[in-house]
């Protein structure tokens, strides 16, 4: 395996702020269109598509740490664990918004019976 270097691991780490803040992004864009009215497939999409930034954004995190594990000379910056915990409070948002949008659909359904 490849060494990395500390360079490599702030690149990988800014990767993981932007890919997470691509999908906090499009939650904000799901509510929007959710509060707008906007059909729920497009709702979905949307929700859908801030998954996918935010899984990948951990596939990154989790490779990371598993090179500084298997490189006993790497240390972790300040960046990599600004950017896990970045992750993990959006990855949080992308919870909370689903059980937001979830509840909103149930109210609008019974309002509109």
């Amino acid at each position: 395996m490849k060494k990395l270097t500390s360079e490599e691991l702030n690149q990988s780490a800014m990767q993981i702020i932007m890919l997470a803040g691509d999908g906090r992004s499009m939650l904000t864009e799901a509510v929007k269109a959710s509060l707008a009215e906007t059909s729920r497939e497009e709702v979905d999409e949307k929700m859908k598509l801030a998954k996918e930034k935010i899984v990948e954004a951990h596939r990154i995190q989790t490779q990371m740490i598993q090179n500084t594990i298997e490189d006993e000379e790497l240390q972790t910056t300040l960046l990599f664990s600004h950017a896990q915990d970045t992750l993990m409070t959006i990855y949080s948002e992308l919870n909370m918004t689903g059980y937001i949008i979830d509840m909103y659909r149930n109210l609008s359904d019974k309002i509109n019976k």
